[in-house]
């Protein structure tokens, strides 16, 4: 059989190589086609951006790595510069502590060392004017000014309010009792200023907060996390009495926006409330200071 083109595939054969199976070669380019199915260059390029990738994560792992060995290296100075201060931080804590309490030891003689110079000036006072009718005039109205100055301590009837905070023990000398886990203060200077506010307009007529009698230049002021009265600091549960007829006292502060705000505080938050009449109540005498006035002559 002779093909187009006048090749025999036959020729140069002999007999029995004729009757063999014939293998045609195949061209080089066909078997790859035939047989990769993905462009060398496309294989180059997938086999590079893998070894980028591994490279890249194994950058990545390094860098890693070495941030964790910097964290863990600047934690355990932290820790060494922290225990080797710690001695001298107690020590300057307990030397603060004790100047705190040598000042407050010696505030509070100057103070009972001042109450009893103004009880032997008051009573000299008193011995010197009451032997006439002028005299006796003058200390009347020495006393009526003393106590709108609350500068006289007070006793009488009147009401007794106790405002706790959630968490603390009414028995604050018990610290097995601590605040309750994730408490805060609920009580603050706002809403014991609006109780003194209350009581004054049902009629009081000498008030202390937290055992400070409130008077002139008197203020109440939160600082932190404390309540400051008259700069002098309080803690609850806090106690505010009022002096003046009990029963009438009773009523309009019962009808007040102070007690209607507190019950709100109890029933939101769990704020201990607590309002009585007391038949004997002692207020101490405010501190008093000078105050100066200024004149305006005109211009």
């Amino acid at each position: 059989m002779t093909l187009l083109g006048g090749w025999d595939p036959e020729a140069g054969r002999s007999a029995h190589g004729a009757d063999r199976p014939t293998v045609l070669p195949v061209p080089s380019l066909l078997r790859s086609l035939l047989t990769e199915h993905l462009d060398p260059g496309y294989a180059a390029a997938a086999e590079a951006r893998a070894a980028g990738r591994r490279r890249s994560r194994w950058q990545s792992w390094m860098w890693q790595i070495a941030g964790a060995v910097v964290i863990a290296t600047v934690f355990a100075f932290a820790v060494a510069q922290a225990r080797a201060t710690e001695p001298g931080m107690r020590e300057t804590q307990r030397a603060l502590i004790g100047s705190v309490r040598t000042v407050e030891e010696s505030a509070a003689a100057a103070a009972a060392r001042r109450d009893e110079l103004a009880g032997q000036v008051d009573a000299e006072r008193r011995r010197r004017l009451e032997g006439d009718a002028r005299g006796q005039r003058l200390l009347a109205e020495l006393d009526e000014a003393g106590f709108a100055a609350a500068a006289t301590a007070v006793t009488g009837p009147g009401l007794r309010i106790t405002v706790t905070d959630p968490g603390v023990s009414g028995d604050l000398t018990d610290l097995s009792k601590q605040r309750l886990p994730g408490s805060r203060q609920v009580i603050l200077d706002r809403d014991l200023q609006l109780v003194v506010n209350s009581l004054w307009g049902s009629g009081a007529e000498a008030i202390s907060v937290g055992g400070v009698r409130i008077g002139p230049n008197v203020t109440i002021r939160q600082a932190g996390g404390g309540i400051l009265v008259d700069n002098q600091p309080i803690a609850s549960p806090y106690e505010i009495l009022a002096v003046g007829p009990p029963h009438h006292l009773q009523d309009a502060f019962d009808a007040s926006t102070a007690l209607q705000r507190l019950r709100l505080l109890e029933s939101s938050y769990g704020v201990g409330v607590q309002v009585a009449t007391a038949e004997n109540l002692t207020l101490p005498a405010g501190s008093v200071r000078e105050v100066n006035f200024a004149k305006d002559f005109g211009g």
